[in-house]
């Protein structure tokens, strides 16, 4: 399969520091970036595990023409992976033929290390953190099905419905086949973790959209009704912009930015998969938009979610030591571009609602880029109070800091995450401006019965100037 040679290209960069796992993977142009990312990230931690029992078990002598990298890609796969569940090809016979010998070195290995699972076989700092035990949060994508039609599916093929959650608590004790329907976030499923899906036929159809629980809290919060136009303004990868979309039904339009021209390429794969058609996409710098182009004279709503250290991601913790803990500088750097795109951003005349989310920890890029913005536009936009359950908030920083919301492993179980929502204090002057509601969002009720399918044509995408 193609994915094997794609990460066994991405492990031989990493290790001579071509690049980081996330830069090459994205540059690497293969389609399902996620499966690429997670296959590399979890080959390369159990690395010194792999070569121990490749060398061994003699692999790389008897099959000369195995590179080294392949051969530890498709040795995590047989011994430690989905054991070419999914097909394999020509990797999976050629592995056949030292299935015994590898299985047994690997069982040896344990026997030496006093260990008897996998994991324990990893150094202290390589063993699995709070990321292998999140839920898996699923969200069903309504511009191509219902979750009434997902739930029904999954229960034809075995799993247990246990409808929605009351707490977190109710998400952390999922085990087995069993999935609920988040407490918080509608059309979110929940499965136990490390339930693997990027192979599952309705993720691939577009069906699904695996997205941390987290991060599907900035367009949930923005709200933006059927028909709005709505600025994402540092879009890529484009889940958040497929869940706009979901929200707006396919009616109106969002403006999506980003200056990576290979993210975007992915982006846009990625929304016609989940048959977004209202997504004007362009290769642009948000800073250089400019706020009185008649083209944007009908943004109300605004989703912001630049650029950050990642200090929140699991998946960078793994791949990078101490990424939690970035550099003075580079932290210094990312917060004054955070502020002058937020400070931009409130700068478009008919804004009415905004949400500014990060992927970072640091009080630098969170709170204080939002309390400096505020205190810019004083008496202009003021912080919106919102989702009063959500047990983690902002740090007290300022007056209504309370307001935004912060995520961790261990109070939501998600990754960290940062979110704020602001909004206009006023309407505009303009008496045709009409200001936009901003209800509290509360999930409705719970799949019982089947409903019509709703379709979504495929994405059509243009980027100005064709």
């Amino acid at each position: 399969m193609a994915v094997y040679a794609a990460a066994a290209g991405v492990l031989a960069g990493v290790e001579s520091r071509q690049g980081s796992i996330k830069g090459l993977v994205y540059s690497s142009n293969f389609q399902n970036v996620k499966q690429l990312y997670a296959l590399v990230c979890e080959t390369q931690r159990y690395s010194a595990v792999l070569d121990a029992v490749i060398a061994s078990a003699g692999l790389l002598r008897a099959e000369k023409k195995l590179r080294p990298h392949l051969a530890k890609v498709l040795v995590y796969e047989l011994l430690l992976g989905k054991g070419f569940r999914g097909g394999g090809g020509r990797w999976k016979a050629l592995l056949g033929r030292h299935q015994a010998r590898l299985k047994a070195e690997l069982a040896r290995l344990k026997v030496h290390r006093g260990v008897s699972r996998n994991e324990d076989l990893l150094e202290v700092g390589s063993r699995p953190g709070p990321a292998s035990q999140l839920p898996r949060f699923v969200r069903v994508n309504t511009l191509k099905t219902c979750s009434d039609d997902v739930v029904d599916y999954f229960k034809r093929k075995g799993f247990s419905y246990q409808g929605r959650a009351s707490s977190v608590d109710d998400l952390r004790a999922l085990k087995g086949k069993h999935f609920l329907l988040d407490p918080l976030v509608p059309e979110l499923l929940v499965f136990p973790a490390q339930t693997d899906l990027h192979e599952h036929p309705l993720y691939r159809a577009g069906h699904l959209i695996l997205q941390d629980r987290a991060s599907c809290l900035p367009a949930m919060l923005l709200d933006p009704p059927p028909g709005s136009h709505v600025i994402d303004a540092c879009a890529a990868p484009g889940n958040k912009t497929s869940h706009l979309a979901a929200l707006l039904k396919n009616q109106g339009k969002v403006f999506a930015f980003d200056l990576d021209a290979k993210r975007l390429a992915s982006m846009a794969t990625l929304l016609a998969r989940a048959g977004v058609s209202c997504c004007e996409l362009a290769e642009e710098d948000f800073l250089a938009v400019s706020p009185s182009d008649p083209r944007y004279s009908q943004v109300r709503y605004i989703l912001l979610d630049p650029s950050c250290s990642g200090s929140g991601m699991l998946s960078r913790q793994l791949e990078e030591p101490g990424a939690c803990t970035p550099r003075p500088a580079r932290l210094h750097a990312l917060a004054g571009f955070q502020q002058r795109a937020l400070c931009h951003a409130l700068t478009f005349p008919s804004l009415q609602r905004l949400v500014y989310s990060t992927c970072s920890l640091c009080q630098e890029e969170n709170e204080d880029v939002v309390r400096d913005a505020l205190q810019q536009n004083l008496g202009a936009f003021r912080l919106a109070p919102v989702l009063p359950t959500w047990p983690h908030r902002g740090l007290s920083r300022f007056p209504g800091a309370e307001h935004c919301l912060r995520a961790s492993p261990e109070t939501t179980l998600s990754g960290g995450f940062f979110v704020a929502v602001i909004e206009r204090a006023e309407a505009p002057s303009s008496a045709s401006q009409v200001e936009a509601s901003a209800p509290e969002c509360t999930p409705g009720p719970a799949p019982k019965r089947k409903k019509r399918r709703r379709q979504a044509t495929a994405g059509a995408y243009t980027l100005p100037g064709t």
